[in-house]
């Protein structure tokens, strides 16, 4: 939903009654995961997606169906293969969608606000559409009326893995299903490096809703219009920028500049912080030496063995636009676990 905050302020402009369809549950190959979702107006204005393409008029038209008669609706698409091209789900798979008539204000501030929460809402069974949010301390706040600790445990570690999905419950009412819809704490690519390499990965990275931040002390390089993309930029050392950025997990760090001036230095400080992802430029030669002088310097095998180096996957381009995708490809394989491919 986050990708769709500035949609959603153009198409509610004028007043107009913005809807929204959330993916809630996939199984088989459907082509887009728990927590993407479609905003659509009553007169067919429409914004991001639920299934990649196959069924996006249906969801449109399952919106404005929600406004006009102002409730929810727990939708399902689903076929076998023979039956795909009839039905729209050629993929063969199926989601179910969880339809509201708007967008509720706790998604709105979710997904306007900094991350790190859970919105829990009910998306079948008594009470359908009410929600508590629960953020990754634990807090529950919100009226649902829902067993806390056990929303709190399931949102905290759906939290943590980064994925929305669904929980049942068993309620005095009846069997009630739960979405647990997941805003990460935003990640932060951070590059040491204003060099050719950086100034293409940092306009991908913001695709991928990165936060952005380019660190060089040499202040010719880093200037506004070679990085007008870039959220931050700090003409400093890296013991400095690193001070300011405060490298935490949220952070993947990109050390670029190919300059051991720079590089080691910021290699260090990075493999002391709890940095989600540490990647280094350079030659394979380079990343040997380089390993030599962190292990003589008493860092551990460990330690050292969290460097991605020579840093990206190898998809064979040189360029430094295939670099950088090179770069973020490595860097989403990690973040999901995917480590050995």
């Amino acid at each position: 939903m986050r990708d769709l905050v500035a949609a959603y302020d153009q198409l509610s402009a004028g007043r107009r009654q913005v809807g929204r369809a959330v993916v809630t549950s996939v199984w088989g190959s459907a082509p887009r995961a728990e927590g993407a979702a479609m905003l659509a107006t009553k007169d067919g204005a429409v914004a991001g997606s639920v299934s990649g393409g196959c069924v996006e008029s249906a969801a449109a038209a399952e919106i404005a169906a929600a406004i006009e008669r102002d409730s929810p609706r727990l939708v399902t698409f689903g076929v076998s293969h023979e039956e795909a091209w009839a039905v729209g789900l050629a993929c063969g798979g199926t989601i179910r969608i969880f339809v509201e008539p708007r967008v509720r204000p706790e998604i709105l501030d979710a997904a306007r606000g900094p991350g790190g929460e859970v919105v829990a809402t009910i998306i079948d069974g008594p009470g359908t559409g009410a929600a508590v949010r629960v953020s990754a301390d634990g807090t529950v706040s919100g009226g649902a009326d829902l067993p806390r600790d056990t929303v709190r445990d399931a949102a905290v570690a759906a939290l943590r893995r980064e994925a929305s999905g669904t929980i049942t419950l068993d309620q005095p009412g009846g069997a009630t299903t739960v979405f647990l819809e997941v805003f990460p704490h935003q990640s932060r690519l951070v590059i040491v490096g204003a060099t050719h390499v950086a100034a293409a990965l940092v306009p991908l990275a913001r695709r991928l809703g990165y936060r952005t931040i380019v660190a060089d002390g040499r202040a010719t390089f880093l200037t506004p219009e070679r990085f007008p993309e870039a959220d931050g930029l700090i003409p400093a050392w890296p013991e400095e920028a690193f001070e300011r950025i405060g490298l935490d997990g949220t952070c993947y760090v990109c050390v670029l500049s190919h300059d051991p001036k720079f590089d080691e230095p910021a290699l260090r400080l990075a493999l002391r912080s709890p940095a989600a992802y540490i990647g280094a430029i350079g030659s394979r030669k380079t990343q040997a030496e380089r390993r030599e002088r962190l292990a003589a310097e008493g860092f551990t095998s460990d330690d050292i063995a969290r460097i991605h180096g020579p840093i990206g996957l190898d998809l064979g381009g040189r360029a430094p636009a295939e670099t950088a995708l090179a770069i973020l490809a490595e860097m989403t394989r990690a973040r999901y676990g995917k480590e050995t491919g």
